[in-house]
């Protein structure tokens, strides 16, 4: 009996990716795609007059696009080294009838790249959803925490306040640029069609018999048949590879929006501001038992580092194919094209997860800006000074001095910042004494930061959303199953 251990089985499907997106490049999903194809392609035939199509050859073809004896395939491809042949030869053994009219016309690359092109389009219909549902999750996260002031970061240093939910809207930015790059490559996605051996049609002109308008017509039918408006007008024998740059980018892009996102949320777990969820059985370290490790957004990171480089096999492929085709594409796009698609669909279904249970704490929060904010407060302080009379160049060297004795007691003895405490022991300051809470309440340091959130959900974030709205009403928790 086979052991499914005792062989290499690839991570993104035996151990991360989803049921859907796993079924979309399966084996199953390839074949009945191509069967399917081969049934539109005789309907087609059969409605534009070749009478050696019947009815019955039809209607066994769609009873059997999934009934697919892969045992027989094998033994077919192993004999006559070709995968399609093989499967038109399985598919008529169930299909008598229409045994003899089963590809007719066609070239291998009538199932293969068709196929290709409905797989890659349906790949991107489960991720857009995704996608939509991880921007939908995350911008509630930024309206609810819209007004939480937090220490900003340049340079991982501390820089002016923002707010938790303003630094969210940078991540939900790029996610909708990511949607759109998503939409337009789905949406520009056509069909090869049916071009014969090297694109010109030449095989479907013999068999109708030098009627252009009959050729034309049936590439339409078929291309509408098969879910799609247009053919590509010309290609070669393949639809050109460039089709598979614009497919892998926007998901490499993507890879590049999900490492920023997951790094910033590994950042702040280490600051202790915001975590991943942590499962009460989870195991952080298998020697630290304290230890809380980011491991959602490492993995995100980890595998995103990997769909960002598969662009580059598109790119390499495209640049190497010789006038109407060559076949070093075919195991190259075997890998990187499902790769991608998995690798998208895990970091999003990661990424939902993450957002899903992110858990911000504002104590921890509150006592870093406290750290920081008399330092940041001491140009608002001067300005005090001056409206109550004060020199603007002596406060300034004042403050200058009481700020390299506070400085100096958090860096060289690890103590807190005391530069307000100094300030209200300082008697040249106490004409503003009472003044310094309303000069330190960090809501007046974070600018217009929950006003642009509001503003950026309600005039970018729900009308890009709003065509899912249906999508988003069937809302089901990201489950990791590891």
């Amino acid at each position: 009996m086979a052991n499914i251990h005792d062989k290499y089985q690839s991570p993104l499907t035996s151990r991360y990716a989803s049921k859907e997106m796993a079924y979309n490049f399966s084996e199953d999903k390839r074949y009945s795609t191509w069967r399917q194809l081969w049934t539109n392609l005789a309907i087609a035939e059969k409605q534009l007059g070749l009478t050696d199509i019947t009815d019955e050859a039809i209607e066994q073809m769609k009873a059997n696009i999934f009934n697919i004896d892969y045992s027989v395939a094998a033994d077919e491809e192993k004999k006559r080294r070709h995968d399609v042949m093989a499967h038109v030869h399985t598919f008529g053994l169930v299909a008598p009838a229409a045994a003899p009219i089963i590809h007719l016309g066609a070239t291998s690359c009538y199932v293969t790249d068709n196929g290709d092109l409905i797989i890659l389009r349906d790949a991107y219909d489960i991720v857009i959803k995704k996608l939509v549902h991880v921007i939908d999750i995350l911008s509630k996260f930024a309206e609810e925490y819209r007004a939480l002031p937090t220490l900003g970061f340049t340079h991982f240093q501390p820089a002016q306040l923002v707010t938790v939910g303003k630094r969210a809207t940078l991540w939900i930015q790029e996610l909708l640029w990511d949607l759109r790059n998503f939409e337009r490559a789905r949406d520009d996605l056509k069909l090869r069609g049916v071009k014969g051996t090297t694109g010109t049609q030449a095989s479907f002109m013999a068999l109708f018999e030098g009627d252009h308008e009959k050729v034309e017509e049936l590439d339409q039918l078929v291309t509408e048949l098969s879910g799609f408006k247009e053919a590509y007008p010309v290609c070669g024998q393949t639809y050109s590879r460039k089709i598979d740059i614009d497919v892998l980018h926007p998901l490499s892009g993507f890879g590049a929006t999900a490492h920023k996102i997951a790094t910033d949320i590994r950042l702040l777990a280490n600051l202790k501001e915001v975590e991943e969820p942590f499962e009460k059985d989870q195991i952080g370290s298998s020697a630290m038992a304290y230890k809380r490790n980011p491991m959602r957004s490492e993995r995100v990171c980890s595998l995103s580092r990997h769909l960002m480089i598969l662009v580059n096999d598109a790119l390499q492929t495209s640049a190497v194919q010789w006038f109407e085709r060559t076949l070093d594409d075919s195991a190259n796009r075997r890998i990187s094209l499902p790769e991608a698609f998995l690798t998208t669909d895990i970091v999003l279904t990661t990424l939902q997860n993450i957002c899903e249970g992110m858990v911000v704490y504002p104590k921890v929060i509150e006592r870093r800006i406290q750290q920081e904010l008399p330092f940041m407060a001491t140009e608002n302080i001067i300005m005090a000074m001056v409206k109550k009379g004060g020199d603007r160049q002596e406060c300034h060297e004042e403050i200058r001095v009481l700020s390299h004795q506070a400085g100096h007691v958090v860096k060289m003895e690890g103590g807190q910042n005391d530069l307000i405490e100094r300030i209200k022991k300082t008697k040249y300051f106490e004409p503003i004494w009472d003044d310094l809470p309303k000069l330190l309440d960090p809501s007046t340091f974070i600018g217009r930061a929950p006003q642009q959130v509001d503003n950026f959900l309600a005039k970018h974030v729900k009308p890009a959303l709003a065509p899912y709205a249906e999508a988003l009403k069937d809302h089901t928790k990201a489950e990791l199953s590891v």
